[in-house]
């Protein structure tokens, strides 16, 4: 029994001193994943302050981030409707243009490495807009039901929202909230990006760090805050590190300069209560450029991604709810 109970501590003094290695070793590769993983999200930043102090923490984030490309929106590169649905250039190609003439959107998904990528191609940006909670401010609702009041026959979650007391219901959103031409939200931006990101009158996809006025004087018709910014005319943004925001689950939207939209969800490993997988910023792009994805944003993500197709949803969100689900202001949806 003495020699079992010896073991047994030998054994914890080993995983200790392994545990206590990884969090403070020379290696900094553990160090850096854990400390901008749990701070991106809402409700496991103590994963992080628990092991070290927010100097530390500080530095970890400071060595870690993204550089946007500082560029307008060249929109008169993006020429809607002028893709082609024959003689493809890659498989990526056929992926994207190959459909019925009467299609409205197309939906596939595939794997990459161990996360599922969904992406709903959107033939003709004219049928996106942003949709709102029934009550904004007071109740958020999931994207399903969002999708369903409006009718949508794709949706994705858009913009971020407050968590106040680590207990965000979805009501409030984070930033400026653009609907019809109008500013009908404004809040407080957060650490993803304070630039709008939304379409114009001529259905094109903007990505603009200017005030909402100035948006809206300049076309803007739908548009939520968030970020940052992945691909602005075709030019990659500058990730250094990891870019700050660790491995999530995903939700990016972006446009061809052929005018296709391409709303993308990408899976974690489905664990709804500790490490939920996903990419980097880095493996976003990748995914981006894959695509031909000329301007391109990252919208909420983490236990916020979502898609839902025909009222059902299609990929495995990691919310804490039943079916994973939680619930959110707005919702960029096609009719």
């Amino acid at each position: 029994m003495k020699k079992l109970f010896i073991t047994i501590l030998i054994i914890l003094d080993i995983g200790a001193i392994s545990c206590l290695f990884l969090a403070y070793g020379p290696n900094k590769k553990f160090r850096t994943f854990l400390v901008t993983t749990a701070m991106s999200t809402m409700h496991h930043k103590y994963l992080a302050r628990t092991i070290y102090s927010e100097r530390t923490i500080n530095k970890v984030l400071s060595e870690n981030t993204i550089e946007e490309i500082n560029e307008a929106t060249n929109l008169d590169a993006i020429k809607i409707g002028t893709y082609k649905t024959e003689n493809f250039e890659s498989k990526e190609e056929e992926q994207i243009l190959k459909k019925d003439d009467s299609d409205i959107y197309k939906y596939f998904s595939y794997k990459e490495g161990s996360n599922t990528v969904h992406i709903a191609v959107i033939y003709d940006p004219s049928k996106i807009e942003l949709a709102l909670t029934s009550n904004p401010g007071y109740v958020g609702e999931t994207v399903k039901k969002i999708s369903k009041n409006n009718n949508a026959v794709v949706a994705i979650n858009a913009s971020g929202f407050m968590d106040l007391n680590e207990n965000g219901d979805g009501s409030q959103a984070t930033g400026n909230v653009i609907k019809n031409g109008k500013l009908v939200w404004q809040g407080s931006p957060n650490r993803w990006g304070s630039g709008l990101i939304g379409f114009n009158k001529d259905n094109k996809l903007v990505l603009t760090n200017e005030s909402p006025y100035n948006a809206i004087k300049n076309g803007m018709k739908d548009a939520v805050t968030f970020g940052p910014f992945l691909i602005v005319n075709g030019k990659e943004a500058n990730v250094i590190g990891n870019g700050g925001s660790g491995t999530h689950p995903r939700t990016i939207i972006a446009q061809r300069q052929d005018g296709i939209v391409l709303f993308i969800v990408i899976d974690g490993n489905g664990n709804k209560k500790g490490f939920r997988g996903g990419v980097s910023y880095s493996e976003m792009i990748k995914i981006l450029k894959k695509y031909n994805a000329y301007n391109a944003a990252n919208l909420d993500g983490g236990a916020s991604s979502i898609m839902v197709i025909n009222n059902e949803i299609v990929n495995n969100p990691v919310g804490y709810g039943a079916t994973g689900e939680r619930r959110h202001p707005n919702a960029w949806i096609v009719k």
